[in-house]
């Protein structure tokens, strides 16, 4: 072999090991350890309990024990926009953001003053919702909403004192996974309380920030009694096109009340031979125009359409 090319051979070698060196010998990179290439996305090998890790290890509010997310804030979440509140089968009114995602409370948060104990992992788990750019809807008084200070400076939405969250496992408008995790979250009702103090009834009473105790009906919806109906002798003022705007309310299950004393309740035959809910004997109806719970559009149309306490009384206020 010629000088030459043994120094060829030779160059070749030392440029080899240097490769080498550089590309997969650090003490760092064995075989399966993450590099910064490969890292996991977030939200990939989420546990039963809502983040990475199994479920002996958590940290008792639905998420991973021990994390602190590397000493990172969590990613700020959108806004809450327009609160809205969604009728649940099981929980009642509960308050959602604009888009319809259910908002929680912690109960190791305290409401006086206002503190947020979830930072780290269980943020990550559950986002804190931002105070900037949260309102209020009708159902909701606005005099509930506030703001507390978190760690990092940030300023988180309050409900009745309550720091507000989401969950990472709600995926569409109308979940509540979040319910009941950890025996420490809860979704959270209109006044910051807990919801599902009491699973909704055929008539329940709603608090109005605006109107106070109104009748509501199985969805949630406000109940109107018309002026020009009457309860004795009977008579029914909406007929025909009236019908397409105000919808005669269904009869209610007297077992199946909240807060209304079943003496009051009744049903009636409209003289289609449709059977309708009666309030102190008088028809009871809902408002298409309104949307969702403690929307009161109906209040006052025309001068002759008005809420119904729960004493069975119209009620007059005009918001």
């Amino acid at each position: 072999m010629s000088t030459r090319r043994r120094a060829g051979l030779a160059a070749m070698a030392v440029a080899t090991l240097a490769l080498t060196a550089a590309c997969g010998s650090s003490d760092n990179q064995s075989a399966g350890t993450p590099t910064a290439d490969n890292v996991q996305p977030a939200g990939q090998g989420t546990s039963d309990y809502g983040s990475s890790g199994s479920a002996s290890g958590t940290d008792g509010y639905g998420g991973q024990a021990g994390g602190d997310n590397g000493g990172k804030a969590p990613q700020a979440a959108p806004s809450a926009g327009t609160l809205a509140l969604h009728q649940d089968s099981e929980l009642g009114p509960v308050v959602t953001d604009s888009k319809g995602m259910t908002l929680y409370r912690f109960d190791k948060d305290t409401a006086d003053p206002s503190k947020s104990n979830c930072s780290g992992s269980c943020a990550t788990t559950w986002p804190v919702v931002p105070a900037d750019g949260a309102s209020a809807p009708a159902g909701i008084d606005k005099s509930k909403l506030g703001s507390v200070t978190r760690a990092d400076g940030t300023k988180q939405l309050t409900i009745g004192g309550w720091p507000a969250y989401r969950y990472v496992k709600d995926t569409k408008p109308g979940d509540t996974k979040g319910q009941g995790v950890g025996g420490t979250w809860n979704a959270l009702a209109a006044d910051g309380k807990k919801a599902g103090a009491e699973k909704p009834g055929d008539v329940s009473v709603f608090n109005h920030p605006q109107l106070g105790s109104i009748l509501v009906d199985g969805e949630g919806r406000t109940l109107y009694r018309f002026n020009k109906d009457s309860a004795w002798p009977m008579k029914f003022g909406c007929n025909d096109a009236c019908l397409d705007t105000w919808k005669p309310a269904k009869p209610a299950d007297r077992s199946k009340l909240n807060g209304i004393a079943p003496k009051l309740i009744s049903t009636v035959t409209r003289p289609d031979g449709t059977r309708q809910l009666a309030v102190d004997c008088w028809p009871v109806y809902w408002f298409t125009g309104d949307k969702q719970p403690g929307d009161i559009n109906g209040q006052g149309k025309m001068g002759l359409w008005f809420a119904v306490s729960k004493e069975g009384k119209k009620i007059t206020t005009t918001p």
